[in-house]
């Protein structure tokens, strides 16, 4: 089956230094190649593979990607990549291609994880369209990556002490009654909560507890405070 391209003119994606990179696996090399002249005609780098075995050997990327993949592959088959890419690569978000419709196969490949189900042929537009929102994706979990690795080294720099203040603090507690929680004096309390604040580059209660949450800390009850309550 061939599939016809029809390129498609229109707003590419922004370039950067690290432009995002399009992977496709098709065991069929006249739709690999004209995936890969489409995608590049929309000025996206993209990379094409025959198989998933030699995708897997392929280095993992530190920018936004997205795996055009189709269902049918020799070997291991692509709902079986789909399993290994969630586990090593779950930043990569997949937009399955497969010759024929299969409900059952498309509600497994959607329950996974997958961001578009495409049965060939399929328009240019389609694709293109389904490629920019799945790279959008993965620049967002790759952002969002990020934060929590910056959050987590500041949280890090924290003292034991701090972190016992932070904890406290983010629960709404007002700086006496941290302090006797903890045993010390509102005046520690406070120089721990100033520390706490520039350390974790918080401008504001309400930001650190956000901050709190991205880090998943465990909410801390305070002794005088009836569980449940």
């Amino acid at each position: 089956m061939f599939l016809q391209v029809q390129i498609v003119w229109g707003e590419s994606f922004p370039m950067s230094e690290t432009p995002p990179i399009v992977f496709v696996v098709d065991d069929d090399v006249s739709i690999r190649e004209s995936l890969e002249l489409l995608i590049r005609h929309e000025g996206l780098e993209v990379e094409t593979f025959v198989s998933a075995q030699e995708f897997l050997s392929r280095p993992g990327a530190t920018v936004p990607t997205c795996l055009v993949l189709d269902i049918s592959l020799p070997g291991l088959s692509g709902l079986e990549l789909q399993k290994r890419v969630a586990r090593e690569r779950s930043d990569m978000p997949i937009i399955f291609l497969t010759g024929h419709g299969d409900i059952p196969m498309t509600v497994r490949a959607m329950k996974a994880g997958a961001v578009e189900f495409l049965t060939k042929p399929f328009g240019d537009e389609v694709l293109l369209n389904a490629i920019h929102s799945a790279l959008e994706r993965s620049k967002a979990l790759l952002d969002r990556d990020a934060e929590i690795r910056t959050l987590k080294a500041r949280y890090d720099r924290l003292t034991a002490r701090e972190r016992e203040v932070m904890a406290l603090v983010v629960t709404g507690l007002p700086n006496k009654q941290v302090g006797g929680e903890l045993g010390i004096s509102e005046i520690t309390v406070k120089a721990h909560r100033g520390s706490v604040m520039r350390k974790m580059n918080a401008e504001s209660l309400p930001q650190l507890v956000g901050i709190a949450a991205r880090l998943r800390l465990k909410r801390q009850i305070p002794a005088t405070q009836p569980v449940g309550k």
